[in-house]
């Protein structure tokens, strides 16, 4: 008997959303100690279906019909008394953010703790919550368990909702894209520690993802998902290398993969933007009576950066690489060192000296949702830069609706607010309002790290089209070496503060010199798969 089996599982979706139902017949198995891999785009219906196991759907999402067995149990005919009894002991779920998933007022031992206490394992909670946290591999339990969630990184507050979810030893584990957004070291120790865990216990796993380089690396079987219905199913070695269904061939495709191309070398191209010596320090809270301890965010991170080349500048979350692209365009203000653009030391200009010079280097944010205003309308949001520096109101709107063609948006979307769009054509939206202002050196902290590949993909063709329309210099910053090698002319690798190698993208790929390099490099997930032509 499969430990999960979900039979011609309908969701209907609210009248008036773009179909009638979020997922249509599917049906699905996951065996014990078996992982099976969920694959779509954002919207293909993966989630839903997770909720749909756990008994979390919104009211406005009803079941039409089918059946979600566990352990030949009909999880459906339960009622919510039930569902809260099997949740945690029998099933349990890592979501995909859990920064919104733990609570921020309450320390992560106390968290997983009342975990048990509320299904009659309160006992046990002081002895098994540092057992947990060093299960899951954290520094120093003991601290950890009496930390708060926003003292944590992503990586291990991940790792708590991993210890929390495992509390009870379920039976079935749902991990919702676990591993989205996080650099490629903690991703690998996320997937090898799920994978032990699996192993150790006979957990079944039910894993939803869009990057096919996680399901190569952890999947046994593989369920890829389209507009709400299954579409390809079966073993990984068939689906990932002779994959039937043309949505999944697409995915594959899209995957970032293969050797750096090789690319002309720009050593004749001028200097456009020089760092030398930059620093910049952050302390850490401290007590009643002093300050916390200091931390080197930036130091020893010198480069240069040709006219037309796009520089990759790579490591793990909190190696310093958002703190350097701040401090180049003075969103934050470093201590000492040069920051050289076209001749211009930046560094000693003056509020007014420095204001021709945002208009000439603009910034590309990781979160656009975050970076735009919610309460304006995209063409007004567009348009402000240039209007500030001067342009006419009617010329700087009639730019923005030739920039909203340019990365491939209707113009009708001027008139609408960013909340209605998707993530990847909010990035579209922060790219034109970054070219409004007819930059010369574009900066983009992280543009595609939370998008599908599809839809990575297309926003990475399009900087690669713009860049060679418009001759855009670029500092590329990402924790994908997938993405990297795509991309950038040149690689520079950041570890603690510091750029601790940099070289052309081929040779940094082909013959990494520095140990963290290799670490890095050996990190990527699915590094040993090729996708078939």
């Amino acid at each position: 008997m499969s430990l999960l089996r979900v039979e011609g599982l309908t969701v209907a979706l609210p009248p008036g959303a773009d179909r009638p139902h979020a997922v249509e017949d599917i049906t699905l198995a996951v065996e014990p100690g078996e992982i099976l891999c969920v694959v779509g785009e954002s919207g293909s219906g993966k989630s839903i279906t997770a909720n749909a196991v756990m008994g979390l759907l919104p009211h406005g999402l009803p079941v039409r019909q089918g059946r979600i067995l566990l352990d030949g149990e009909d999880l459906l005919s339960l009622p919510p008394e039930g569902m809260r009894r099997l949740r945690g002991r029998r099933l349990a779920m890592i979501f995909q953010e859990p920064m919104t998933a733990l609570n921020p007022l309450m320390r992560v031992g106390e968290q997983i703790a009342e975990a048990m206490r509320v299904h009659g394992a309160g006992r046990e909670a002081a002895r098994r919550v540092p057992e947990l946290l060093a299960a899951v591999n954290l520094p120093d339990p003991e601290a950890t368990a009496r930390a708060y969630p926003f003292r944590l990184s992503g990586g291990q507050r991940q790792r708590v909702m991993i210890a929390m979810a495992l509390a009870l030893e379920p039976r079935l584990l749902i991990a919702d894209e676990p591993t989205t957004a996080l650099d490629v070291t903690t991703q690998m120790q996320i997937l090898r520690l799920i994978r032990e865990i699996q192993s150790r216990r006979g957990t079944g796993v039910m894993f939803i993802t869009h990057d096919f380089g996680v399901v190569a690396e952890i999947a046994d079987r593989v369920a890829v998902m389209q507009h709400g219905r299954i579409v390809e199913q079966g073993p990984v070695d068939e689906v990932l290398n002779r994959p039937r269904h043309a949505y999944t061939q697409a995915l594959i495709a899209a995957v970032p993969h293969g050797a750096p191309p090789s690319r002309p070398v720009r050593e004749a191209a001028p200097v456009a933007l020089t760092a030398r010596g930059v620093e910049k320090t952050y302390r850490r809270a401290g007590g009643w009576f002093g300050r916390g301890p200091a931390v080197r965010a930036v130091h020893e991170a010198d480069f240069e950066l040709r006219r037309g080349e796009t520089l990759g500048l790579v490591g793990e979350s909190g190696s310093g690489k958002s703190t350097l692209a701040r401090c180049l365009v003075r969103l934050v203000q470093p201590e000492r060192g040069e920051i050289n653009f076209e001749g211009q030391d930046l560094r000693g200009l003056s509020r007014s000296a420095w204001k021709p010079y945002r208009k000439r280097i603009q910034m590309v944010f990781q979160d656009p949702f975050a970076s735009l205003n919610p309460r304006r309308r995209v063409g007004d949001i567009i348009a402000e830069g240039p209007v500030t520096h001067g342009l006419a109101r009617p010329a700087a709107l009639a730019r923005a609706r030739e920039l909203l063609r340019l990365v491939q948006l209707d113009p009708s979307a001027m008139d609408r607010y960013p909340h209605e769009f998707s993530g990847g054509q909010r990035q579209r939206i922060g790219i034109a309002r970054a070219l409004a202002m007819e930059p010369e050196l574009l900066i983009a902290d992280e543009p595609v790290s939370a998008l599908d590949v599809s839809v990575q993909a297309q926003v990475l063709a399009l900087l690669a089209d713009l860049r060679a329309r418009l001759g855009l210099t670029m500092l590329f910053i990402t924790h994908d070496l997938r993405v990297a090698a795509q991309v950038c002319d040149r690689i520079a690798v950041m570890q603690r503060g510091a750029i601790v190698e940099q070289g052309a993208t081929a040779e940094v790929f082909g013959q990494p010199r520095h140990p963290y390099t290799r670490q890095l490099l050996d990190s990527i997930p699915g590094r040993g798969w090729t996708p078939p032509a």
